[in-house]
C-alpha cells in the first residue's frame, strides 16, 4: 500500500546564506579554478563548482572582474598563515621556531604567487595606468597584509630577546623579506627552509669544524 504523501516528514530547506556568506562560498569555489584557468575561467564553470546557478554569482558580484578581484584579495589575506604562526610552540629552540614559520609563510607566498601568476598569464597583469587613489589603496592593503605576519614573526623572536643583536621587530621584518625574495618563481636552486634559517641565524661563514 502506497504511503500517503501527507504523512511523510517535510524536507527542511538549507538555511539561506547572507550576501557575505554567499560571496565567501563563491570565492572559495573559484580560487582553485582561477589557479588552473586564470582569468579565462568562466562564471558557468565557477557556478558548477559552487553548486549554484550562474545567475547567483551576479547577485553578489557586479561582474566577473569583481569576482576575480575578490579571489585575489582572498589569496592575499594572511589570516590562516598568522593563525599557524601564533600556534608555534615558543619553548622550542629559535631555529626550530623559525623553520616552522618559514614553512608556513612559504606556503602562503606560493598560494599568492599561483593566483597572481595565473591571472597575469591569462592577460590580467598589473595595470600601469591604475589611478593614484587605487594604487595608494593597493599599497596600503599590501602593507596591511605584511604587517600581521611580521608581528607574528616578531613574537617568535621575543623569547630570545636578551641574546639577539637587533630587536625582534627588526629581525622579523628582515626574515620576512628574505623569505619573500628566496621564494620568487624561477629562482635557481632555491634554499630549503632549514638552509635559509641556518644562514639567517649564523651567516655565510662556516665556523671551525663545519663543512
Amino acid at each position: 500500500m502506497a504511503e500517503n504523501p501527507s504523512t511523510q516528514p517535510a524536507r527542511r530547506r538549507a538555511p539561506a546564506m547572507d550576501p557575505e556568506q554567499r560571496r565567501a562560498m563563491i570565492v572559495a569555489a573559484a580560487l582553485p579554478l582561477v589557479v588552473e584557468y586564470g582569468a579565462a575561467v568562466t562564471t558557468a564553470k565557477i557556478a558548477r563548482a559552487a553548486g549554484i546557478g550562474e545567475g547567483t554569482i551576479f547577485r553578489v558580484f557586479a561582474d566577473k572582474d569583481a569576482l576575480l578581484a575578490a579571489c585575489l584579495a582572498e589569496a592575499l589575506r594572511p589570516d590562516d598563515a598568522v593563525a599557524h604562526l601564533a600556534a608555534i610552540e615558543l619553548d622550542q629552540p629559535l631555529a626550530d621556531r623559525l623553520t616552522e614559520a618559514a614553512d608556513v609563510l612559504s606556503g602562503h607566498l606560493a598560494r599568492v604567487g599561483a593566483v597572481l601568476g595565473a591571472l597575469a598569464g591569462a592577460g590580467r597583469p598589473e595595470r600601469a595606468e591604475r589611478p593614484a587613489p587605487a594604487e595608494a589603496r593597493r599599497s596600503a592593503d599590501r602593507e596591511a597584509g605584511l604587517a600581521a605576519p611580521r608581528a607574528a614573526l616578531a613574537a617568535l623572536f621575543e623569547p630570545d630577546r636578551d641574546r639577539l643583536r637587533l630587536a625582534p621587530e627588526r629581525l622579523a621584518g628582515t626574515f620576512q623579506l628574505l623569505l619573500m625574495s628566496t621564494g620568487r618563481a624561477g629562482m635557481p636552486d632555491p634554499l630549503s627552509t632549514g638552509e635559509l634559517v641556518n644562514l639567517f641565524l649564523h651567516g655565510a661563514i662556516a665556523t671551525t669544524g663545519e663543512a
